[in-house]
């Protein structure tokens, strides 16, 4: 069961999560299942940046804070922040400290309600770059996912947000998230996850 690994329960499971509860319930709960919610999606942009040189598991051991200090991360109200409200940040020692990381969560906040006031919603700007069939791996296992930090559906949507403002999210960043919200499938064969997801997935009525 290569990248796989057996939980107490007697499910196997992908093995990344390691035995960190908050991290295994985030795999089983979170990961992979389809979002639609124009909130939890900028988040998901937020974070990711935030990421950037980092581990998911740092963040998501921060992620409650983050939220209390974004606000829930209401795009209408993070775009409105100013430079008090950097120096809140900078100052708080629950998330990332990181002047380029926060002004950037700003930045893609301003841009976001730009994007919603003009297509309706982040989420039908997101999922219209769902990857085709044929863009697919057969098979998803360790190597499958290691082999594919960007795909070409990943590239195209970083290069459809930084056209329009977003910062701090490219090619692999725009991937991770991808996976993270339900736009692919990369729970490896044989998780007990993986079917799941997909179930979800082809239950998700797509935002049009």
């Amino acid at each position: 069961m290569d990248g796989l690994i057996r939980g107490t329960d007697g499910r196997a499971r992908c093995a990344w999560p390691g035995d960190d509860a908050l991290y295994l319930d985030y795999h089983d709960r979170e990961w992979g299942r389809p979002i639609a919610d124009d909130r939890r999606l900028f988040e998901k942009i937020v974070l990711e940046g935030f990421q950037s040189g980092l581990s998911w598991r740092t963040i998501l051991h921060k992620r409650a804070r983050f939220r209390a200090v974004f606000h829930d991360f209401d795009p209408a109200r993070v775009a409105r922040y100013g430079e008090r409200d950097v120096a809140r940040l900078l100052a708080d020692p629950g998330i990332i400290r990181h002047r380029g990381k926060i002004e950037a969560a700003i930045a893609n906040a301003r841009a976001a309600v730009a994007l919603i006031e003009h297509e309706g919603s982040l989420a039908r700007v997101i999922w219209s770059f769902e990857p085709p069939a044929h863009e697919r791996p057969s098979h998803v296992d360790l190597a499958t996912v290691k082999a594919m930090p960007t795909t070409a559906a990943s590239e195209r949507l970083a290069k459809a947000l930084k056209a329009r403002g977003f910062r701090f999210f490219g090619p692999t960043t725009a991937y991770a998230m991808m996976q993270a919200v339900g736009l692919v499938n990369d729970h490896f064969e044989g998780c007990a996850m993986r079917d799941e997801v997909e179930t979800a997935r082809a239950a998700f009525v797509r935002p049009r």
